[in-house]
């Protein structure tokens, strides 16, 4: 077993096998062929002396005469008998047992007899059991030839000749071929192994330096003793060793360099195998696991906080990335799972844990903010708008006082209530009140309507407003008419009021396979660069000197934001300062 293992004992024992093969078929082929040959021969030299012996006999009227003469024309191993049809049979002096079982097989066979019928030379190889004591046989070649003795009768002459000779040859001949074999197999192996000891002794070094190489020494050679192949095969192992080198040395850098930037930052990570088991952390992540440790008071058989668990099993499933919040010992945390993969499959995911303590402090200032500022402007409001009503029923000295007192006053009331309650709209669509009253809308007469309440408007200031659209007219969506109107309004005011005169204000519909476009662009003053990211934000304005004078109170595009996010769309801005802004928002089918 242990020879079969190696490489010498395999191509040995394979070389062996192949020749073994083809010497037995070789001396198979040569057996058969040399005992068919021989055969053919004492067929052929038998037939040829029963025509003879046929013919001496025929020409002699004295059979015995006849029959000594073809004795002498006749080769020793080979028989004659003679048969007539008056029975007159003619033997051999010297018969015997062996003899005689042949005659008695000849007279016995109707074939045979019947030759001096038949008048055709018969022949026959036959194998005759000769001593049944013991189960001994012989191979014997029988031939009969016609002839006709004095006064025409008909009779037959029988040659036969034993084939123990041509068995002898056989066994002499396998005796050689068997004594070549050996030969051939001593010298098939002292060659084989000659030939591979040359293969491989120059293997033998090459497992040696891979083992060295297997031990981390990536400097080990292997010697290039020939030109051939195998001199290819330790060249190829060679520059294997030095891009191995090379990469490992290249993989440690990226290991350090990741480990360094992991260390750094200022988030959480956590690598996670698919049955939840922890890979790889970063000190903020650390601090993340010991305050829940802390907070389980180490009462928890799971190495990660059930939360995340949860996020990584519907990543797992859904291939997606997942996010949640946690809240632990008093601070807010957002986490994102996303999912990593191995070829096709999730192998893991990569959680990503940021504190948000301080967002979410500052987050609900800005909201208590805005509901304080509401609750305190509700009653000076009150009181501008009683004032206002009591300058309009006379109370101011002269009629043109009171009416323009009045006015102001109630302008400001107004633009006051407006900011209020756009105020308390907005924090409680944030605070996810929002309600929507959906129905099913056709989109191209609602988006035309909410454009025409805009054409007076557009009109006065001199601007060119239209509508556009190649969706067809019957097609429909599920939407709230009115907040989508507001979301509408808000744009296309916006644009009118910062578009030049002989400017151009464009409302668009569009559909895809997702939804509806809508589009509400122009060809005004535009927005900075570095504005868009906050256009968006509450209160943001991103030119006070361009919008002074204007009736914004800088809450419309955030209301809008939160009706489209509410409707599961979204919506973007796109302008350049001087040239037009573009607002877009998409509402899904579904």
């Amino acid at each position: 077993m242990r020879l079969w293992r190696s490489v010498v004992g395999k191509l040995w024992i394979t070389i062996l096998i192949l020749v073994s093969f083809v010497l037995l078929v070789l001396t198979i082929l040569q057996l058969e062929f040399f005992r068919n040959y021989h055969v053919e021969l004492v067929e052929e030299e038998l037939t040829d002396h029963a025509i003879k012996v046929a013919n001496i006999i025929e020409k002699h009227e004295d059979l015995s005469l006849g029959l000594d003469i073809s004795k002498e024309l006749v080769d020793n191993p080979v028989e004659i008998i003679i048969a007539s049809n008056d029975q007159e049979n003619y033997y051999p002096a010297d018969t015997t047992e062996r003899n005689r079982k042949v005659q008695e097989y000849i007279f016995s066979n109707e074939q045979l007899s019947n030759v001096k019928e038949n008048k055709q030379v018969y022949t026959e190889e036959v194998n005759l059991l000769i001593n049944a004591d013991t189960n001994e046989y012989h191979n014997y070649f029988i031939v009969g030839a016609p002839f006709s003795l004095k006064e025409n009768r008909e009779s037959a002459i029988y040659l036969y000749q034993s084939l123990d000779s041509v068995e002898d040859t056989a066994r002499q001949t396998t005796r050689f071929i068997l004594l070549a074999a050996g030969i051939a197999i001593i010298l098939t192996t002292f060659f084989a192994f000659f030939l591979i000891t040359r293969i491989t002794s120059p293997l033998r070094k090459m497992r040696e330096a891979a083992f060295e190489v297997a031990r981390g020494k990536f400097d080990t050679k292997v010697p290039i003793l020939t030109r051939d192949e195998i001199g290819e095969l330790a060249t190829a192992f060679n520059q294997m060793g030095r891009q191995l080198k090379f990469h490992i040395h290249a993989l440690s850098q990226e290991k350090e360099q990741l480990a360094s930037i992991l260390s750094s930052m200022a988030d959480g990570v956590i690598t996670f195998n698919r049955d939840g088991t922890i890979l790889i952390t970063n000190p903020p992540a650390d601090r993340f696991l010991q305050q829940w440790y802390y907070e389980e008071e180490g009462n928890t058989e799971t190495a990660a906080p059930v939360k995340v668990l949860e996020l990584l099993q519907q990543v797992i499933m859904t291939e997606k990335e997942q996010a949640g919040e946690l809240s632990l010992q008093g601070r807010f945390y957002v986490i994102v799972v996303s999912p990593l993969y191995n070829d096709k499959s999730v192998r893991g995911a990569v959680a990503v844990v940021r504190d948000m303590t301080e967002e979410r402090r500052l987050d609900k200032l800005r909201k208590d903010f805005i509901a304080n500022v509401s609750h305190e402007l509700r009653t000076p409001i009150s009181m501008l708008q009683g004032y206002s009503e009591a300058i309009v029923d006379d109370i101011a000295e002269t009629p043109e006082e009171k009416k323009e007192i009045a006015r102001i006053i109630y302008d400001e009331s107004l633009r006051m209530g407006r900011l209020v309650n756009d105020l308390l709209d907005l924090a409680r669509m944030e605070a996810g009140h929002i309600t929507l009253n959906k129905e099913m809308i056709t989109i191209v007469p609602f988006t035309e309507r909410v454009t025409t309440k805009f054409y007076a408007l557009a009109k006065e200031k001199q601007i060119t407003l239209s509508f556009q659209s190649d969706v067809e007219l019957t097609k429909s969506l599920l939407f709230d008419s009115d907040q989508i109107e507001q979301v509408l309004t808000n744009l296309i005011d916006n644009a009118i009021r910062h578009t030049p005169e002989n400017g151009d204000v464009t409302v668009e519909v569009r559909q895809n396979a997702k939804g509806f476009i809508f589009t509400v662009k122009d060809t005004g003053s535009g927005i900075p660069e570095e504005d868009l990211p906050f256009v968006f934000e509450r209160f943001y304005k991103a030119d006070k000197a361009r919008t002074r004078g204007k009736s914004g109170t800088g809450l419309g595009l955030a209301i809008a934001q939160n009706i489209i996010e509410a409707h599961k769309g979204d919506i973007s801005v796109q302008s350049k300062l001087d040239q037009g802004t573009s607002f877009t928002f998409f509402l899904p089918y579904y």
